[in-house]
């Protein structure tokens, strides 16, 4: 029987950010007041606004993928559980281009997160990775490795790139994993094809949370983020994810809304 499944983009206790206000040139004083101290006060604190439309143009991004790849499961999730098994098999192809898709989105993000910390030293609030909320056996033992290190590990820089490789890692062992499934599932009978959309059920389980853990950092980021990083910050996630913008990159009123 398929896995009851509960999709979160935001995993644990995290819920929609308040909106931004103002401008960059009259935030710095409040800002360096309103500095949060936990990643829960950044994930609603105040943000300037057009920081505040960068992250939304890149959470709706993760948010559009993720959720085109949650309908596709459901269906071919569905049909197992009716017997149709041919039909679900026909999902897999489409299911393993929505997971690459997602994927590189993710990684994306995080690398761009991670590049221009590591040039200009910006940090953020972070939290180690739980792997309560993972089910996969690579999202447990990467997410356990990086819970532990955060508690042995006390410098801020160390943590936050290791939470950010270790989000990358996972993801690309995720998917690696559905693709070797994926490519079974062609050649082999109807019973394994419901297993094998169980397994991927958890590998989109844990690509998911991997979702929501970058969405959560990428908030934290920006409440860090001097206003005189944010457009080369935002050139930079330009470069990496093109989609997330409209046809000239270049404008800073170029967010799809």
């Amino acid at each position: 029987m398929p896995l009851a499944r509960n999709w979160k983009l935001a995993p644990l206790w995290y819920t929609s950010p308040p909106s931004g206000g103002g401008h960059l040139g009259e935030t710095r004083a409040k800002r360096a007041i309103q500095r949060t101290r936990s990643v829960f006060e950044d994930w609603v604190a105040w943000i300037p606004n057009e920081m505040d439309q960068l992250f939304d143009a890149t959470r709706n991004e993760l948010e559009s993928s993720n959720s085109i790849l949650n309908i596709t499961l459901d269906e071919a999730l569905a049909l197992c559980k009716g017997g149709k098994f041919d039909y679900a098999k026909d999902r897999a192809n489409i299911f393993g281009g929505l997971f690459d898709r997602l994927s590189t989105r993710v990684s994306s993000v995080v690398r761009s997160i991670k590049d221009h910390g590591t040039h200009f030293g910006t940090l953020p609030n972070v939290t180690p990775l739980s792997s309560s909320n993972f089910r996969g056996s690579a999202g447990q033992r990467v997410s356990l490795i990086n819970s532990v290190l955060a508690k042995v590990v006390f410098r801020e820089r160390t943590r936050f790139f290791h939470k950010l490789d270790s989000i990358d890692e996972i993801v690309m062992e995720s998917q690696k994993e559905a693709h070797t499934v994926i490519s079974e599932m062609s050649g082999n009978t109807a019973a394994f094809s419901e297993l094998a959309w169980q397994k991927l059920e958890v590998l989109g389980y844990d690509l998911n949370t991997c979702t929501g853990e970058t969405t959560v950092i990428l908030k934290s980021f920006f409440c860090a983020l001097p206003p005189e990083e944010l457009e080369t910050f935002r050139l930079k996630l330009v470069k990496m994810v093109p989609s997330l913008y409209e046809a000239n990159p270049g404008s800073k009123e170029s967010f799809k809304h």
